[in-house]
């Protein structure tokens, strides 16, 4: 007769779940980085997007960083990020930078277990007629949740008023 005894089963599952035990935390590095590039990235085509379509209706397009939801609550102070973001298009700009009657182009929700901090301007960022940041250079952090900016996951998104845009791996931004 051929085949496994139950015991023998049972031993190989125990020493494979003892085994996964003890490489699951290693991977979780790995999963951080991969949520950080993935916000990195559609912060990165967001602006890009805002950009062409400032051109493309000349000015009045804002990308708006996401409020707390019942999801995320990452985003407590209007420089936190960390739930996501949206490109509107407004009819007009008020004073204090606030989109009147905005229509919605792009919504990207941060993926899970991040934050996401401007450090400079707040909770919008305009764009004019010619596509470029309305105001001062901006940059974004991004790191995993509870994480410092000196993780090494954390990245940087810089953007100048000319509008260039570089991903940096030392945030935050201190120039465009």
């Amino acid at each position: 007769m051929r085949g496994f005894t139950a015991i023998e089963l049972m031993v190989t599952i125990a020493i494979l779940a003892v085994l996964a035990a003890l490489a699951a935390p290693s991977f979780t590095p790995l999963i951080e980085r991969w949520r950080v590039r993935q916000a990195v990235e559609g912060l990165q085509s967001t602006i890009y997007l805002a950009r062409s379509e400032a051109i493309k209706r000349g000015g009045n397009v804002v990308i708006e960083k996401l409020s707390n939801n019942g999801s995320c609550t990452t985003a407590r102070g209007s420089n936190d990020w960390g739930c996501g973001w949206q490109v509107l298009t407004c009819s007009s700009i008020n004073a204090s930078g606030d989109c009147v009657s905005p229509t919605t182009l792009q919504r990207f929700d941060a993926p899970a277990q991040l934050e996401g901090t401007r450090t400079s301007g707040g909770k919008n960022i305009k764009l004019n007629r010619w596509g470029l940041v309305d105001g001062a250079w901006i940059g974004v952090s991004i790191v995993p949740k509870d994480k410092s900016i000196s993780d090494a996951a954390a990245r940087g998104v810089c953007v100048s008023s000319g509008g260039r845009i570089r991903v940096i791996s030392d945030p935050p931004c201190t120039s465009g």
